[in-house]
């Protein structure tokens, strides 16, 4: 019997809107998540104490757990105290990408639902089935359920510094450079797409590229929301990053791993990797776009515009193929030398400043 359909693992409740955050324990209750309101909710120290004010009397059968930071320790000092203390529904991710990383990682090893409650929309991380954490290596990815539920109130994104939409910005657009990879991984390497997860994460990309509104429109929020939240779904039926990481999160990483006093914000990084190596595969209209909208957000082009030198950028995509061994992309497929990155940035930069 031919298979006639598939499940897609993606949360119970999206609930994206002004002022979603003040419906939060209704919405657990109704959706049979937590009638009973017995949640451990993480946490941090500064906005997150703010927030616990805010919401406990109507939470009150809750437990608030602060957390330190973004690293491995976090985490499974997050479950460990969890562990101590009782018996929960489910874990509630209240923060920015390192508290919602922390407690995906803890409500998988502990074994209950997570709800991630995004205060910014700095990456696609807050609904994708992976928990990026800093740990003695440096940083690694750890595989974990997708959230059961993500809220996202739209007058609490308003209220976080501008970067970090920005950067959410940056983080979507390069799904369409990252598409564009793995379809060239598909035609060299034989490399099998997916074409839902490719889709999705496509269309999300731009979106929000098409998307006429600026960071302060609740139509645009609205959209970049929605969008980093299919990309996370796009990695969950995929099975991996492919939809959302090509030579852009390559170039990323390597700026990261370099230069990891100075780097930028994840999402401005990939949205200029995201340019550039669509301007490396000739598509130098779509890059030149692509670089228009993300200077019209705010976000750098070029990379002076974050502090680096020409010669440090050539650097960066020299080494950005070692960041993820394995993976195909435009930089693999060229593998350019030095003087040929040179030229090709001399080319890029000349052409998106024109």
């Amino acid at each position: 019997m031919p298979v006639l359909t598939r499940l897609i693992p993606s949360p119970v409740v999206v609930d994206i809107r002004p002022g979603a955050l003040n419906d939060l324990a209704g919405v657990l209750a109704d959706q049979r998540i937590s009638s009973s309101g017995k949640l451990a909710i993480a946490i941090s120290g500064g906005s997150g104490a703010v927030l616990r004010e805010r919401l406990a009397p109507a939470l009150p059968s809750a437990e608030w757990f602060e957390v330190d930071g973004g690293t491995l320790d976090d985490a499974i000092k997050l479950a460990d105290a969890m562990k101590k203390k009782g018996r929960y529904d489910a874990v509630v991710g209240l923060g920015g990408g390192k508290i919602i990383d922390c407690a995906k990682f803890a409500a998988a090893r502990v074994g209950l639902p997570l709800v991630a409650v995004a205060t910014n929309l700095s990456h696609d991380g807050l609904c994708s089935p992976v928990a990026t954490l800093d740990n003695d290596a440096g940083r690694g990815s750890y595989g974990v359920p997708n959230p059961i539920a993500v809220v996202i109130d739209l007058d609490i994104i308003r209220e976080a510094p501008v970067r970090f939409v920005r950067s959410g910005i940056g983080d979507a657009l390069s799904n369409i450079s990252a598409i564009r990879d793995w379809e060239l991984a598909a035609r060299e390497r034989g490399e099998d797409i997916d074409g839902l997860a490719a889709a999705m994460a496509r269309q999300a990309g731009e979106a929000v590229l098409r998307h006429p509104g600026g960071v302060g429109d609740d139509g645009f929020l609205q959209v970049l929301a929605e969008g980093l939240v299919l990309t996370g779904i796009a990695m969950s039926v995929s099975g991996d990053s492919r939809p959302a990481s090509g030579a852009c999160h390559e170039i990323n990483h390597a700026f990261d791993l370099l230069f990891p006093k100075r780097a930028a914000s994840h999402g401005e990084q990939c949205g200029l990797g995201a340019a550039f190596a669509m301007h490396l595969r000739g598509a130098r209209e779509e890059s030149a776009y692509m670089a228009e909208v993300l200077r019209r957000h705010g976000l750098p082009v070029l990379p002076e515009e974050i502090g680096f030198t020409v010669d440090e950028f050539v650097q960066v995509v020299e080494y950005a193929p070692q960041t993820r061994p394995g993976r195909y992309t435009i930089l693999e497929h060229l593998d350019l030398s030095t003087d040929q990155i040179r030229d090709a940035y001399a080319d890029y930069a000349k052409t998106i400043g024109s």
